[in-house]
């Protein structure tokens, strides 16, 4: 009879094992060919972190170095197209979906981890993920085998779990700073669970954390060696300067994890913490010890300053197991269904959208796609300008722009212009193009600046010529444009 037993449990193991691999196949299938017929631009983000991948190194003025290790991967196999750059992310977000599966088997079993990992991988928020490539992709698969990782070394005396909790931590902080909140999560988790403090005494817990910080300590060395730009920026990004009361922005970022996490899981997830206040198992503690002190924290740094909504991004892996476990057993499963159907209805709309982008006139005051449309024709009409001043035997000797998303954008789109592209820069840098590509005295006259606007802003006062060449409207989607001027400049007399 035992025998008889583990063979149906053997057996009800690897079909659902069988669904979750077909379920992520289309889903992967579908990704692919929304990248292809996706509409948009490069965001300045995206296009910014291809740059980098053009240039490898230990760490880059925002980010940890991952990213643009694997954007480089990417395009050295695929091509520099759209689709290539953000290859990596439906490819990503699919590994880390069965991460998921692997967490969610070994807490509960394998029903409960596939239907968690399809439930991931229909997030809204992955959906959207699905379609760019940032630093949160391959962030969310190191934490999820962060979190297996964890979970094995509490429940097992094997040393492999501390090896894949290490380099999954460590591969975490080259992806994003944000990593550090697992070792938070810990931290809860043990305040919050007294009968597994015995962990600290577990020489495995110590290799973990040496070989994440033998990881990141490559990036450590290039922030030293110069002045620490990255932390300099995340200090920025947290922006806590100033008034620091913003209940609406805590709002703000609180009612936009519904859109993130989904309106029926994020609803059941606030109902299950509050549940949570009579008593939890541990599995439930686990899994809420590492979700909610990341969105508690980031509604405090919205109320505080600001907060982006995909700042408790890290909070979902766990979150999803906890969510889907607690319907299972509650037999909430009309709920679950809803779930299932208005996230894939998100998603197909995300798909739909990204394709016609630009082509089809919303109903709409601003296009939602504004910000990712029109690029392309940005750059063409500076290599024109580029053209037209070369066939007059004056050529451009640069291309001066004085915004990131622009000098980012004209990097992407303009990447087989020979003419180099130059960031104006005042005193420190201020981002990874005026650290690395800065206008200095040495270049050559005259440049050509590129400006979103019709006025040639504060970098006219620095040159004793200043010579507007063109206005051009161009359009950034069917109902939307972008207004770019180009002047000439020359006699750079500095700052």
């Amino acid at each position: 009879m035992p025998a008889t037993s583990g063979h149906l449990t053997q057996q009800r193991d690897t079909n659902w094992f069988a669904v979750l691999l077909v379920g992520l196949a289309a889903l992967l299938a579908m990704r692919f060919a929304a990248l292809y017929a996706n509409a948009t631009d490069l965001f300045f983000d995206e296009a910014q972190y291809w740059a980098w991948s053009e240039v490898p190194a230990l760490g880059y003025y925002s980010k940890p170095p991952l990213i643009a290790w694997i954007i480089g991967a990417a395009t050295t196999a695929c091509g520099n197209g759209e689709a290539c750059v953000r290859l990596p992310s439906p490819l990503l977000h699919t590994a880390t979906a069965l991460a998921i599966f692997w967490l969610g088997r070994q807490l509960y079993d394998a029903r409960i981890g596939a239907l968690s990992a399809l439930a991931f991988a229909t997030l809204p928020g992955v959906s959207l993920s699905a379609g760019i490539i940032s630093t949160d992709v391959p962030l969310l698969l190191c934490w999820a085998l962060a979190l297996v990782g964890f979970w094995l070394l509490l429940t097992s005396d094997r040393l492999w779990p501390a090896v894949l909790m290490g380099v999954a931590f460590g591969a975490g902080l080259n992806a994003k700073y944000a990593m550090i909140w697992f070792v938070v999560c810990i931290a809860v988790y043990l305040v919050f669970s007294p009968e597994k403090r015995g962990l600290l005494r577990d020489g495995r817990l110590y290799l973990a954390l040496v070989i994440g910080a033998a990881m990141i300590a490559p990036n450590l060395l290039w922030n030293y060696s110069n002045s620490f730009a990255t932390f300099s920026h995340t200090a920025d990004n947290a922006n806590w300067g100033g008034s620091m009361l913003h209940p609406n922005k805590a709002l703000e970022f609180f009612g936009a994890q519904f859109g993130v996490f989904g309106p029926v899981l994020f609803g059941a997830l606030l109902v299950i913490a509050w549940r949570a206040r009579k008593g939890a198992g541990d599995r439930e503690r686990l899994l809420l010890s590492f979700s909610l002190p990341i969105i508690g924290f980031i509604v405090l740094q919205a109320f505080l300053s600001r907060a982006h909504a995909n700042w408790a991004a890290p909070a979902y892996v766990a979150a999803t197991v906890l969510v889907i476990a607690t319907m299972v057993r509650d037999g909430a499963w009309g709920w679950l269904k809803a779930s299932f159907a208005i996230n894939i209805a998100v998603l197909l709309l995300l798909a739909i959208g990204t394709a016609t982008a630009g082509r089809v006139a919303l109903p709409l005051k601003t296009d939602p796609f504004a910000r990712t449309l029109g690029w392309r024709g940005v750059a063409e009409a500076t290599q024109a300008e580029l053209a037209i001043a070369a066939g007059a035997g004056k050529p451009f000797a640069a291309v001066l722009s004085d915004d990131r998303a622009m000098t980012a954008e004209l990097l992407y789109y303009m990447r087989d212009e020979p003419t180099p592209i130059l960031a104006w820069r005042v005193g420190a840098p201020h981002d990874h193009f005026e650290m690395t590509r800065p206008f200095t005295a040495s270049t050559p006259a005259p440049v050509l600046l590129v400006r979103i606007g019709e006025t040639p802003g504060a970098v006219a006062g620095s040159f004793t010529s200043v010579e507007k060449i063109a206005d051009r409207t161009l359009p950034a989607g069917e109902n939307a444009q972008r207004r770019v001027s180009f002047y000439s400049l020359a006699g750079y007399k500095g700052e």
